[in-house]
């Protein structure tokens, strides 16, 4: 008997900048994590979150108790996952 696989096509969506550098992250890394264990994810960035895709604001916005947003952009962009702004 041939199991079936279910994948997910998920949507994460942020509304954090760099005032809130934790739950900034949130999208990239829900997504990053969606993408590992073999679902499909975007993310969509709304309000204050669109500023992170500026490098000199991703290179600056540094989490509590996660890595900087730009190494868990840098696995954001190679697992292909799209970004809407």
């Amino acid at each position: 008997m041939r199991k079936e696989i279910t994948i997910a096509k998920i949507v994460f969506f942020g509304s954090h900048g760099s005032e809130n550098p934790t739950k900034a992250v949130f999208p990239f890394l829900y997504a990053n994590a969606a993408v590992e264990a073999g679902h499909e994810a975007r993310i969509g960035l709304i309000a204050d979150a669109v500023v992170l895709m500026r490098d000199v604001v991703a290179n600056s916005v540094v989490p509590v108790g996660w890595p900087p947003l730009k190494e868990i952009l840098a696995t954001t962009i190679k697992n292909k996952i799209p970004i809407d702004v």
